[in-house]
């Protein structure tokens, strides 16, 4: 049975982003799911933490963020191990990207940019950043140990996203965007919440082997943001149906032990129904999540998909 959300009561708090900007980040629903979270957690475990949004904008006593990602983990720990001093720091990220020649609409008006809005209405930033985004690309590839240039590769490519290619490659063209006064404030919200909280993160393990090697109690509570079974994004790829039964394996083991959790997910896309979903999910709560979903690849809301929260709350 669909509960209706509407009956659920939404916390109006503007919610926090995570400066990840990552692909399937929950930024913008944080306020829908916050209100079916638990009222009090002890250990927050964020499985498939991605860019962190559903961490920081929680209230627990510690956190525990794990992904199988390796390189978002390190950007993770990256801008960790800069937190306490971040104005420094993002001082020093605006000096690389001014010796790279981005573009850095933060600090005001680019005339070359206000002259390219003109003839390029809605690319204006990546026919200025092309060039040098290109030499930014080449060397985070010679030097993958550069952590702050690949945090510029997020920042300025192609929707944000992290991409390698078979060789390991980072090979994801120039996007639309730039550092602007949001990448600042997220990063000094990211401070301050990690200078104010207990967090552990893990070494990119494999979502059940996190779970397993996690002393859990009762009166913790684990979010689960798998990557979609029905739906078409690049770190899907690796996921399929044996993945999506392992999980639900996983939550009804929780589930038996009196262990909270909530899961997202996706139940319809594009004319396709997540069927293992559906005949799994209705032991448990569900309730429908107002997504207003846009796929990357054509940037129009997506009227027949639904999302939904799934909980043993």
């Amino acid at each position: 049975m669909l509960d209706t959300f509407a009956s659920k009561k939404i916390n109006s708090v503007k919610p926090v982003r995570s400066p990840f900007f990552y692909v399937g980040d929950k930024y913008k629903l944080m306020p829908q799911l916050k209100s079916l979270f638990p009222n009090n957690i002890d250990n927050y475990y964020d499985v498939f933490c991605g860019g962190g949004s559903a961490s920081i904008n929680v209230k627990a006593n510690h956190y525990f963020l794990n992904d199988i990602d390796e390189k978002i983990l390190g950007l993770h720990r990256w801008v960790q191990s800069n937190s306490q001093d971040i104005g420094s720091f993002i001082e020093n990220m605006h000096k690389l990207i001014d010796n790279y020649g981005l573009s850095l609409s933060e600090k005001g008006t680019n005339h070359k940019i206000e002259e390219l809005k003109g003839e390029y209405k809605k690319t204006y930033f990546s026919k200025y950043n092309k060039k040098a985004y290109l030499r930014l690309r080449n060397d985070y590839n010679a030097d993958q140990s550069r952590t702050d240039l690949l945090y510029l590769l997020l920042i300025y490519g192609f929707n944000h996203m992290i991409r390698f290619n078979k060789q390991g490659k980072f090979n994801l063209p120039v996007g639309n965007v730039d550092w602007n006064r949001n990448v600042t404030e997220s990063l000094n919200n990211y401070a301050g919440w990690y200078n104010s909280s207990e967090v552990t993160m893990s070494t990119g393990k494999d979502f059940e082997q996190f779970v397993k090697g996690q002393q859990i109690t009762v009166s913790d509570f684990l979010y689960f943001d798998p990557p979609y079974l029905i739906t078409f994004s690049d770190y899907n790829k690796l996921w399929n149906k044996k993945q999506e039964s392992r999980l639900y394996r996983l939550l009804d083991a929780l589930d038996s032990r009196g262990i909270r959790w909530g899961l997202s997910n996706m139940a319809r896309h594009k004319g396709r129904n997540n069927d293992l979903l559906l005949q799994w999910s209705k032991k448990y709560k569900i309730f429908d999540i107002n997504s207003n979903y846009i796929s990357r690849f054509d940037n129009t809301v997506k009227k027949d998909s639904k999302e939904v929260y799934v909980t043993n709350g």
